[in-house]
């Protein structure tokens, strides 16, 4: 009888040392079958062309934005800047019945600066005269302000508009988008879809396959219309002509530089 337990014993043991012995082998043979999918990932691409792509968009500015100034001079600051004020606050007016949102109006630069004038001293001749000096004679103040304008239709009336308002120096018009990634994007996939069929090209006359990408490089060409100067000489006239404003068509490009894999 204690025979026969020792023996059950023996075969329970064995049991359950085959049954752990299993569980060891079937985790090892797991981990062997993930690992298979990182083998060779870490190793670089001995095989490889590299092709490059030009894309370009073209699309009409939608946003139109110049600066104005008004420069006011007086003998005093207090004066100065209410002389000011009384300028920006009828050209913001004209502006915003005009149109334009008071969002996109903004001050870019205030300024007050002293006014001097050299003085020299008034003696009889025959005497020595000490030397002149700066006497100060009023403050100057400049307020700069920002327009954007969203009618581009409208830029050319708004610059002679701020100018019977007031302001004494326009400039700086220039065209841009308001979603300018849409048209970098248009670009950026004219170029890959070109670099994409030379290389489709390429495989067919090396009679190789394309596996993958490997690199990938670009470089923002830009473009656009460069900016226009409208001078202050017709309002110091007290012209307030209209200029004709074109948006014209603005081309965005770009290059890219792929690199593939091929076997």
């Amino acid at each position: 009888m204690e025979q026969l337990f020792e023996a059950k014993k023996i075969r329970i043991t064995i049991f359950f040392v085959l049954l752990l012995l299993g569980l060891f082998l079937a985790v090892q043979a797991v981990g062997a079958a993930m690992g298979l999918r990182y083998i060779g990932t870490g190793i670089a691409p001995t095989n490889t062309i590299v092709v490059s792509g030009h894309g370009e968009a073209f699309k009409v500015p939608d946003i139109a934005t110049f600066t104005f100034s008004v420069v006011s001079d007086s003998a005093t600051v207090a004066t100065a800047q209410q002389n000011a004020a009384t300028k920006i606050n009828a050209t913001t007016a004209y502006l915003v019945n005009a149109g334009v949102d008071k969002n996109d109006i903004q001050t870019s630069n205030y300024s007050v600066q002293p006014q001097y004038e050299y003085q020299q001293a008034n003696c009889p001749p025959g005497v020595l005269c000490p030397q002149g000096k700066q006497v100060l004679t009023g403050y100057e103040v400049t307020q700069t302000t920002t327009v954007k304008v969203r009618d581009t239709s409208k830029a050319g009336d708004l610059l002679a508009g701020v100018g019977k308002q007031g302001a004494s120096e326009v400039s700086g018009l220039t065209f841009t988008f308001n979603d300018p990634d849409s048209v970098q994007n248009m670009a950026r996939d004219n170029a890959i879809a070109a670099a994409k069929t030379k290389a489709d090209g390429l495989a067919k006359s090396l009679g190789v396959s394309l596996v993958r990408v490997v690199s990938f490089t670009e470089n923002v060409n830009g473009g656009g219309p460069m900016p226009m100067m409208y001078g202050a000489k017709a309002m110091d006239a007290g012209v307030a002509s209209s200029p004709t404003v074109s948006p014209g068509q603005t081309t965005v490009s770009e290059d890219v530089t792929i690199t593939y894999e091929i076997r």
